[in-house]
């Protein structure tokens, strides 16, 4: 069976068919549905096996990057999204789908504290560029964590752009050792020989911590990313493809988490 895959829709979000796409591509069914069928319970989390939140700028972002939908998340559907994540169920959230995911405590996800209680997502946030202006650009992706379902075996780089004002990942309580030890990084920023960015702009475009693109929790199945690898899923997306140049697509992320989810099928 294919997974059948809940697309978040919330006011203002723009990817949503994009990443429908892909998904369609990776072998799922994909289901963009909107927050308020979700919240007439018309739709139910329980009934699907992937769990998405697309990227766009969610109630216009008027209140800062992913706030109002993270509110919405944890308002409404906190017990039905913990749960979701607590089955081991595969779940992404792209740029401000991401940014969502950490301001409402999803990321990083539920560390070890030193008091043996779970800290979940304390002290992490996306914050403005370090350049200070919007970045759109394609950017070079390195696949780093084992422990991610979404990244895990994948070792050609990947390449896709990026859109967004608000998508510099520090975190400033917990440390940085942490996701490290854990192997939470899943996507760091890097030169189109795989060699780290360093930190060095614009290869690292928003100046994130240790050339963080994206994050997973500790349990692997949720993925946050702020580049947008659904907009690389066919060659001719390449802005250099009538040239020759070809693969290290996006899409392996997705059939990487469709394979997956059909163990949850």
């Amino acid at each position: 069976m294919k997974p059948q895959t809940l697309i978040i829709q919330a006011h203002g979000t723009n990817r949503d068919y994009d990443v429908a796409e892909a998904l369609t591509l990776a072998g799922a069914e994909a289901h963009p549905v909107p927050l308020n069928d979700l919240r007439a319970g018309k739709k139910h989390f329980a009934d699907y096996q992937m769990l998405v939140v697309a990227g766009g700028f969610s109630y216009a972002d008027s209140l800062g990057a992913g706030k109002l939908l993270a509110l919405d998340l944890n308002s409404y559907f906190n017990e039905e999204i913990s749960t979701f994540v607590a089955s081991g169920k595969p779940v992404i959230g792209i740029c401000n789908g991401f940014q969502a995911l950490v301001k409402s405590g999803i990321l990083p996800g539920e560390s070890p504290s030193p008091a043996g209680r779970g800290v979940r997502g304390e002290g992490a946030t996306l914050t403005f560029n370090q350049q200070g202006h919007f970045e759109c650009r394609w950017v070079t992706l390195k696949p780093t964590s084992q422990r991610c379902i979404w990244t895990k075996g994948l070792e050609n780089i990947i390449e896709c752009p990026i859109a967004h004002g608000e998508g510099n990942f520090q975190s400033s309580q917990l440390p940085i050792t942490n996701y490290l030890s854990l192997d939470q990084i899943a996507l760091t920023y890097a030169y189109a020989d795989g060699s780290p960015a360093n930190g060095e702009y614009p290869i690292n475009p928003n100046g994130s911590i240790l050339d963080i693109a994206g994050i997973c929790n500790p349990q692997g199945n949720v993925l946050g990313l702020m580049p947008h690898p659904e907009n690389h899923i066919h060659p001719y997306q390449h802005p250099q493809w009538t040239r020759g140049v070809k693969g290290n697509s996006g899409l392996v992320l997705f059939e990487n988490g469709v394979k997956y989810a059909k163990d949850f099928a």
